[in-house]
């Protein structure tokens, strides 16, 4: 077990997917933490639950609607009675979609806002109220490229990441004095996940075994800026940290 407070400690994964959220389950996990990985469909995350139980970690998958208050009130009330004190909580969901502005629905913006800005503020608002109870904690925020720029077809998906952002941002400066560290990781780049090789394919012809190296970020670089921003000392804390390739163009 590495050097923390993990001493039964929980870190709370909120869309954790297959990508990120799966790379920085097993980052914590090997710090000492519980993990707790949540999603809509918490069965899409068995292989990842039984692949880290074989391997010795406490790890707990939860079906979680993070749009919906009542639920995500519920799923903390859970974890804290029945696993653990949460010490980390990272928001992961995310609404990334590409559409030209006049294909662009109420729906849709809604919809992307409501995923991406909305269920971040319902779940941070959530962490922020028991660890504050503490005197303690860190709370993680995934961004993109979109939450800096908006570029052309991202208009409901910039919308809500440069909103997740301001939250963020708010959030930290009012927590930070209560001993609450709030990062956002702003991950300007294509993550190395198999979702992007299915994209660069049916884009571009590109197999991933095409792909050069180092030209999309790993997800166990992702999770390890996490894991350094959490390990940070408070006279040295990073709210924003940008992360990109050496090739990448900004």
């Amino acid at each position: 077990m590495e050097v923390g407070v993990a001493q039964g400690g929980v870190v709370l994964l909120v869309g954790a997917g297959d990508a990120i959220g799966a790379a920085v389950a097993r980052r914590f996990a090997r710090g000492g933490y519980k993990v707790c990985v949540a999603r809509r469909e918490a069965v899409k995350s068995q292989g990842l639950v039984d692949e880290m139980k074989a391997e010795g970690c406490e790890v707990h998958a939860i079906s979680v609607d993070a749009r919906q208050e009542a639920d995500v009130q519920a799923m903390f009330a859970r974890i804290e009675k029945e696993i653990g004190p949460i010490e980390v909580c990272l928001f992961n969901a995310g609404s990334n979609v590409n559409k030209p502005l006049l294909e662009t629905t109420e729906k849709l913006f809604f919809k992307a806002w409501e995923l991406a800005c909305y269920g971040g503020f319902l779940v941070g608002r959530e962490a922020a109220k028991y660890m504050m109870q503490r005197g303690r904690g860190t709370i993680l925020f995934t961004g993109a490229t979109a939450s800096v720029r908006g570029g052309k077809g991202f208009a409901a998906f910039a919308s809500a990441k440069f909103a997740l952002r301001a939250v963020a941002q708010s959030m930290a400066r009012e927590l930070g004095p209560k001993n609450i560290h709030v990062v956002h990781l702003l991950i300007d780049a294509a993550v190395d996940s198999e979702a992007i090789h299915q994209r660069m394919k049916a884009a571009k012809g590109i197999d991933a075994g095409d792909i050069p190296a180092d030209s999309l970020t790993k997800t166990d670089s992702i999770a390890d800026a996490y894991w350094f921003a959490h390990q940070q000392k408070r006279d040295g804390w990073t709210h924003e940290l940008d992360l990109r390739p050496s090739v990448e163009t900004w």
